[in-house]
């Protein structure tokens, strides 16, 4: 017979002084992006694995890069999530739940649609950022806000060296 799980006497209490119901609001738009980061790394892994053409080794190690620093922010994201007192994700369904990404299930994409839909994708997270920085500004959240702008840069990099791969020279 399984093991019952125990309920915590107290929740995750880690303290802040962000006031809760606004440290809650930035939470879920860092949660939303978490989602959405793990959507985007599934998604540059596949495309990393099944990449083919006469480009395949710049976009196979490209793909590889880019899902490489989208899961490194992953932990980050999360880490900043708890920092507030709030929880973060905790399965795949939660996941699933939350992203806005949309998945890529086709049996073949051509590199050029690989390009174009993750370029796409990491435009819309850059959004994301900006509306969750909105949030975190009103919430007085100065750390979660300044992060965001690292983040950001980093999705913005990310949709112009897939702009300036997919260009025809």
């Amino acid at each position: 017979m399984a093991k019952s799980q125990k309920t915590p006497k107290a929740p995750l209490a880690t303290p802040t002084d962000i006031d809760s119901n606004s440290a809650l609001t930035v939470a879920e738009a860092l949660n939303g992006l978490l989602a959405d980061h793990y959507a985007l790394y599934l998604k540059t892994k596949n495309f990393h694995w099944h990449v083919s053409g006469p480009h395949f080794r710049d976009y196979h190690l490209m793909f590889d890069d880019q899902a490489t620093q989208i899961l490194g922010v992953t932990d980050a994201i999360a880490e900043r999530v708890r920092k507030t007192g709030n929880t973060t994700l905790r399965s795949i369904g939660d996941i699933a739940r939350r992203a806005t990404l949309k998945d890529n299930n086709a049996d073949y994409v051509s590199p050029a649609d690989m390009l174009a839909e993750l370029r796409e994708d990491n435009l819309k997270i850059v959004e994301t950022f900006r509306a969750a920085k909105d949030l975190a500004e009103t919430a007085k959240d100065n750390a979660t806000s300044g992060i965001l702008d690292d983040w950001q840069d980093q999705a913005e990099e990310r949709a112009w060296f897939l702009f300036e791969a997919s260009r025809n020279g």
